[in-house]
């Protein structure tokens, strides 16, 4: 199944950034970008995730400051397109490998692609380390640990439910019943013509 390749890549690349856990410690793909595609972009993937949710960490600290917040704030609307750019990546593969699938005349459209689902389920594999960091947290109280536990049971029961979608998702494309049709984020905020205050409007 695909989600379990997707699924081991992504612990893979967690388990590597907390060796170091730092948001600005160096990059490496193990995966190659021609022969392993698909992990590469995965791979990739789950990274600029990982350490956005540290970005997302450090810039709530109440006394964090004012300037460095701002420059933080500008890195993680970089890691936002980042983001994106990897789902179009992934869904641009997924395009290339069904590319010769004939949808059958009742074919249906899925409320996201593929690589949206992916996108939520690297998301997921991250809430499921924290939370599981909280069950076994030295200094945290037995009550924490609890409430914490019944937080990371569902979170792995919803990580198979995932899973499960994004599988059947993809071999319903496989099988015709369903085809895909991907949309360019159009995102306004960044753009220095679509924003007015970039393009110096008041």
């Amino acid at each position: 199944m695909f989600t379990d390749k997707a699924n081991k890549i992504f612990k893979e690349v967690i388990d590597m950034y907390h060796v170091i856990d730092r948001v600005d410690q160096e990059f490496s793909n193990p995966y190659d970008s021609k022969s392993e595609q698909i992990e590469h972009l995965l791979y990739r993937k789950c990274w600029i995730d990982t350490v956005q949710w540290h970005y997302e960490d450090i810039i709530r600290d109440p006394e964090i400051d004012p300037i460095a917040a701002l420059k933080l704030k500008r890195q993680i609307d970089a890691s936002n397109q980042d983001r994106t750019d990897m789902v179009e990546y992934i869904d641009s593969y997924f395009l290339e490998t069904y590319k010769d699938i004939i949808p059958k005349q009742d074919a249906t459209i899925n409320t996201e692609s593929p690589a949206w689902g992916v996108d939520r389920l690297s998301i997921l594999a991250l809430k499921v380390y924290h939370m599981h960091e909280e069950t076994i947290r030295e200094g945290a109280s037995d009550t924490h640990k609890a409430a914490c536990q019944k937080k990371y049971n569902v979170l792995l029961e919803q990580q198979v439910d995932l899973s499960t979608a994004i599988d059947t998702l993809l071999n319903d494309i496989e099988k015709g019943d369903k085809y895909m049709k991907v949309y360019k984020q159009m995102k306004m905020y960044n753009d220095d013509e679509l924003n007015p205050v970039l393009r110096g409007e008041k």
